[in-house]
């Protein structure tokens, strides 16, 4: 069995801890270049999350996420199965481009505003009639939080998901390192948002697709 050839293992636990609390059975892509190595996961809201960390890995390949957490705890250096077949999306371009800064403080607010308009809405109902949580989540997820427009070309529309992705997942830091900023990158059809421990993307036209394969896609 090869080993992950994960050097940055407090990163890669704090990106593994984070998703396996939001999705247990998530895997997790590995895929390593120039002595980094990206961890890609996709978290049940339709969005594709990533964090680079030091370490040469093991090139290409996919592996439960709770798995491979447990193997980092306690200090193992073996990959776990390989479960390859499991990765479905493709990833986006690796070229993209910034359109816009925004601060880690906005976007904590945009997230905790949509939190808390869910708990009053399960609890309360709209307008005095019951409304399934899961209704209110989805068209809360789907909801345009903030649209930026660059200096060339359209409007770029960044959603609730995107949002709740870089807030659930920690990216921001913590709250007691001070003021942080992000930025919003586009990639072709891909809008994301790049914070300093990760980055989250989403297709901006069409919804991540699910096609069964038998080895990785090309991207």
């Amino acid at each position: 069995m090869s080993g992950h050839g994960l050097l940055g293992v407090p990163d890669a636990g704090a990106f593994l801890a984070r998703l396996t609390r939001l999705d247990p059975a998530a895997p997790v892509r590995l895929r390593s270049s120039a002595g980094r190595t990206a961890l890609w996961a996709r978290l049940p809201w339709e969005v594709l999350v990533t964090r680079e960390v030091a370490g040469t890995g093991p090139g290409d390949a996919t592996v439960s996420a709770s798995e491979l957490l447990a193997v980092l705890a306690a200090g193992g250096q073996q990959l776990p199965e390989r479960r390859d077949v499991l990765w479905r999306w493709p990833l986006p371009p690796p070229a993209s481009r910034a359109v816009e800064a925004i601060s880690g403080t906005e976007l904590d607010q945009l997230a905790n505003a949509a939190a808390v308009t869910l708990r009053e809405i399960s609890a309360g109902g709209m307008a005095g009639r019951s409304v399934g949580q899961r209704a209110v989540r989805d068209a809360l997820l789907d909801h345009v939080a903030l649209v930026v427009t660059p200096e060339e070309g359209a409007p770029v529309e960044v959603s609730q998901r995107l949002v709740q992705a870089v807030a659930r997942m920690g990216f921001l830091g913590p709250r007691s390192a001070g003021p942080t900023e992000a930025r919003v990158r586009v990639a072709g059809s891909w809008v994301g948002i790049s914070a300093p421990y990760g980055v989250a993307w989403r297709q901006s036209v069409h919804k991540l697709t699910v096609t069964p394969m038998s080895t990785h896609p090309l991207g």
